[in-house]
């Protein structure tokens, strides 16, 4: 009996000298000392299997844990390779770690400041940009840089960029345009969010007739599709169903 305890301070000593002697976050020496049992098994599953057994599950499993234990971890890194770099890579990243926090004003400000010589008309930046003037409710900002992307960049092709017009669209009460807009994207967009929020349009303008066949054409679809693409989509085809009953 009295081997366990001895053995678990052992084990908690060792795991202390791993995060001092391989540049570990020294959060974990905390973690591993206060939290007998829980902490050394988190160490060991997220800084020491992975190591070991490499793969994609362990890796993400080990973001996740990083992001709980130290959620500034990726902002500081984004930061940091924005100032070495200054590349556009890094600025989106930065960028999105923001947008993810809610800071859509500094995260417009990073975009903002990619935005120059060959990248002046990036349309992924572009539609980064337009992504936080939506998010702070910007709407003329979030139009006016979609449609400068468009206009830079007629061959570039994202279902997510139209979603985001067709929304900005119906925000500014452009109602005639966002349904052409909804209208068009509906039928090809990889997910049922498009085709929801369409037949949620057509509602609002008294097209109920049309806002039935939507949403139950919206269902039917998907009773027809894989399981794992209802899983994906179970958002919005819960509220297909809402609306029809």
């Amino acid at each position: 009996m009295y081997l366990i305890p001895i053995l678990s301070i052992a084990v908690q000593a060792g795991l202390i000298v791993h995060v001092i002697k391989t540049g570990r976050n020294m959060l974990w020496i905390w973690a591993i000392a206060l939290l007998p049992l829980v902490g050394p098994v988190a160490y060991i599953g997220v800084e020491i299997l992975p190591d070991l057994m490499g793969g994609r599950t362990a890796r993400r499993a080990k973001s996740g844990v990083h992001r709980i234990i130290d959620p500034d971890r990726e902002l500081r890194r984004a930061s940091a390779e924005v100032e070495i770099s200054g590349n556009v890579d890094a600025r989106r990243r930065l960028a999105e770690e923001l947008f993810e926090r809610g800071q859509y004003d500094a995260a417009i400000d990073v975009y903002q400041g990619g935005l120059k010589g060959v990248f002046e008309h990036d349309p992924t930046l572009l539609l980064g940009l337009a992504r936080n003037y939506f998010a702070k409710q910007d709407f003329a900002g979030a139009r006016a840089t979609l449609e400068r992307m468009t206009s830079h960049n007629p061959e570039f092709k994202s279902s997510d960029a139209k979603l985001l017009y067709a929304r900005t669209l119906e925000a500014q009460d452009a109602l005639d345009e966002a349904e052409l807009a909804y209208s068009a994207l509906a039928p090809g967009f990889p997910g049922a969010e498009a085709r929801l929020r369409y037949g949620l349009l057509l509602k609002r303008r008294g097209k109920l007739a049309e806002a039935h066949r939507v949403f139950q054409d919206l269902l039917d679809g998907a009773r027809l599709g894989p399981p794992h693409y209802r899983k994906a989509q179970a958002e919005w085809l819960e509220r297909a169903r809402r609306e029809l009953s």
